[in-house]
């Protein structure tokens, strides 16, 4: 009888946080320990925790982002903008649907960590569960206002998908930055929306894009329900 084949450290240590996380003692949107942490609890050397983070990362339990660390995604599901989302929500059995609450042109009304001003392009959506109705994000982009854009204020978005609405019209991310942080408290007019508390505290990400010449495509602020979604940073 062949005796089956002996784990290596980083095996062993990837099956570990693989039972923690399908156990539920490492939540859904919950922030792994960072791989100093990691390399202290199990002893072992760094390159170990990273082949064991990168044994998960392929069964699609974490995500690694460069420069920014490791995390338990949606029900082990990578969530990225875009078509993303759906497709992985959808996966987990996670019903959802997108509201789009706003299109407008206006002034920059939203928190910028680079300069950017001027008239904008402004939609606003909430994706929400379509059991519960509860609010699982609320995004707010905004476009440098061109021309072309002011049928879209009538007609509305095309496909009503913005990433559609933009491609058509040349508008393509070539590169992008982005910045997490916690906004401590939820408004009353965004709690009402996503259906939380007033005062609970909201995951926010924000990301700019810009095209190949380096100029802006998109800014878009996103607040996330921390029971969630979680972002641990590294640096």
């Amino acid at each position: 009888m062949t005796k089956p084949a002996a784990q290596s450290k980083s095996e062993r240590i990837a099956s570990l946080l693989e039972a923690e996380i399908r156990s539920g003692q490492l939540q859904d949107g919950s922030a792994l320990s960072s791989e100093n942490c990691l390399v202290s609890r199990f002893a072992v050397s760094r390159t170990t925790v990273r082949k064991s983070l990168g044994i998960l990362a392929e069964k699609g339990l974490i995500r690694t982002k460069m420069g920014i660390g490791s995390f338990v995604t949606y029900a082990g599901n990578v969530i990225d903008s875009g078509p993303g989302w759906s497709l992985a929500l959808s996966s987990a059995g996670i019903r959802m649907e997108t509201r789009i609450l706003r299109i407008a042109r206006l002034g920059m009304d939203l928190e910028v960590p680079v300069p950017l001003a001027g008239e904008m392009l402004a939609v606003d959506r909430l994706r929400f569960r379509t059991e519960t109705g509860r609010g699982m994000s609320l995004e707010r982009a905004r476009v440098p206002w061109r021309a072309e854009f002011a049928a879209l204020l009538e007609d509305g978005l095309d496909g009503g998908s913005l990433n559609r609405t933009l491609a058509a019209r040349g508008l393509v991310p070539a590169s992008g930055e982005e910045w997490a942080n916690v906004l401590p408290s939820l408004g009353a007019e965004d709690a009402a929306l996503l259906g939380l508390p007033e005062a609970t505290p909201m995951l926010r990400l924000r990301r700019l894009t810009r095209d190949t010449a380096g100029q802006p495509v998109e800014f878009v602020e996103s607040l996330l329900d921390p029971e969630l979604f979680g972002l641990h940073m590294r640096f």
